[in-house]
């Protein structure tokens, strides 16, 4: 008999989960006016808002913080974070920050300014939300096969030349200050981008002199995607592919709440001194000291380990494993899902799981409210209300995905768990057809207004 595959760790701790009754999720999301981040975590029986930060870390890990030098400036701990960024992306100059979108305000605060473009692939919510702030415009350029969720094609996170260079020549060059390629791109599904894809952009982009900045978050689940899926490196190791993805890249920023299996921080990396000086300016405005960013000695110390673990093929496997189990038995039910299944996250289609509900209605979101008070289970909205309005006409922006994510932590819940979410989520297919109706906003900010918006049923 051939062994079934299982989990290349062991727990050693555990954490008491909260149920609830359904009549209870439903005066609860009531009272958050209907958006799922107002919920307290104890109204949360499972937790899939986000993978960012919300890991379980390695003994390794743990030791490393009872390590950590908490000097002010030149902590060991920095140059032990530095050296293994260095080694994994072979970036001279490392800045620490708090989180991903600390990154990305320092760096954009060196490189940005009002009238810009930036092409790239998907562009998430904090780095869209960053570019438009500074009243520049973010030009999404993915391969249209990242909108069809039924197609299977290996890279959906690809960035499409031909749109790409219709920017490059439609725009000055001082008008574009990089190209922003999202590994793996969150947005279109947790989808990977290939090393051939990778090198074509820097290429192009290096043609006609524009750097090429990587969002980091998820990058060495997208070096198993290319382990797995791009035959000319299925004998490489994990670490070996990074290298070589980083050879196409002259920036990056990084939250690395997600890969770097930590609970809180980001840097910055580059090789270009100017960049860097100018950065390190903003970075000790908005974060820190050089050497810290925002982040305490001891993170910083097991950040360090987490890179060197999550670069190990045995982790990656273990972790995206799970995700597809999950997809699996979703695809089993019936239940129309970005395929193919992603790294991080499970994508749900919510135009087709809800053919009923107007789009003016916010779809994913109806889904996300319906799971959540079928089984206490806590997704997020990726499609209109993340879109966020248009900034010279404050229309609705209607992305051509309509998606629910059920983001799943690493090494913190088991396949039974998966079995739940499954379950709940075959539970609200199964009476789709009666859900006819969504929300309404009542209250929204001006920018990034998913993180605390305000709804109403619609009657």
């Amino acid at each position: 008999m051939e062994l079934p595959f299982c989990e290349s760790y062991k727990i050693k701790m555990i954490e008491q989960l909260n149920r609830s009754t359904r009549e209870e999720r439903i005066e609860w999301i009531k009272v958050a006016k209907y958006n799922l981040f107002k919920l307290t975590s104890d109204q949360v029986f499972i937790d899939l808002l986000t993978d960012s930060g919300t890991g379980a870390m390695s003994d390794r890990q743990w030791a490393a913080i009872m390590t950590g030098d908490e000097s002010y400036a030149g902590a060991r701990s920095f140059f032990e974070l530095k050296n293994r960024i260095t080694q994994l992306m072979s970036f001279e100059y490392v800045l620490p920050t708090h989180q991903g979108r600390a990154a990305e305000n320092v760096l954009f605060s060196v490189l940005m300014k009002e009238g810009m473009v930036v092409p790239g692939n998907s562009h998430f919510d904090t780095t869209k939300g960053h570019i438009e702030f500074r009243r520049a415009k973010a030009i999404d350029c993915t391969i249209d096969e990242a909108c069809d969720t039924s197609l299977n094609h290996p890279f959906k996170g690809n960035i499409d030349l031909e749109k790409l260079e219709k920017v490059y020549k439609e725009y000055p060059r001082e008008m574009i200050p990089c190209c922003i390629v999202t590994v793996t791109c969150n947005t279109s599904g947790g989808q990977p981008v290939s090393i051939e894809n990778l090198k074509a952009v820097y290429e192009l982009s290096h043609k006609y002199g524009i750097p090429v900045l990587f969002d980091s978050a998820r990058f060495a689940e997208n070096a198993y995607f290319i382990k797995l899926r791009e035959p000319a490196y299925k004998e490489w190791t994990i670490k070996q592919i990074v290298r070589e993805m980083y050879k196409y890249a002259d920036m990056a920023t990084m939250s690395s709440k997600k890969d770097g299996l930590v609970n809180i921080g980001g840097f910055i990396a580059t090789n270009n001194e100017e960049i860097y000086r100018k950065a390190c300016t903003f970075n000790i405005m908005f974060e820190g000291y050089v050497t810290y960013g925002g982040m305490a000695g001891r993170d910083m110390a097991a950040l360090a380990v987490g890179l060197d673990e999550s670069t190990e093929f045995d982790y990656l496997e273990t972790r995206i494993k799970q995700v597809e189990y999950l997809g699996n038995k979703l695809i089993e039910y019936g239940i129309p899902i970005q395929y193919p299944i992603g790294g991080h996250a499970i994508f749900v289609d919510a135009t087709k799981f809800l053919p009923n509900v107007p789009k003016e209605q916010f779809i994913a979101q109806t889904l996300g409210i319906e799971l959540y008070i079928e089984g206490g289970i806590r997704g997020v909205e990726i499609g209109t209300i993340l879109a966020d309005r248009d900034p010279e006409t404050r229309q609705n922006r209607y992305p051509k995905l309509e998606l629910l994510r059920l983001a799943i932590p690493r090494r913190v819940y088991t396949n039974n768990h998966m079995d739940y979410i499954a379950a709940a989520l075959k539970n609200v297919y199964d009476r789709r057809f009666e859900i006819n109706k969504g929300y309404e906003i009542v209250w929204e900010a001006p920018i990034m207004r998913h993180f605390t918006v305000e709804l109403k049923k619609v009657v």
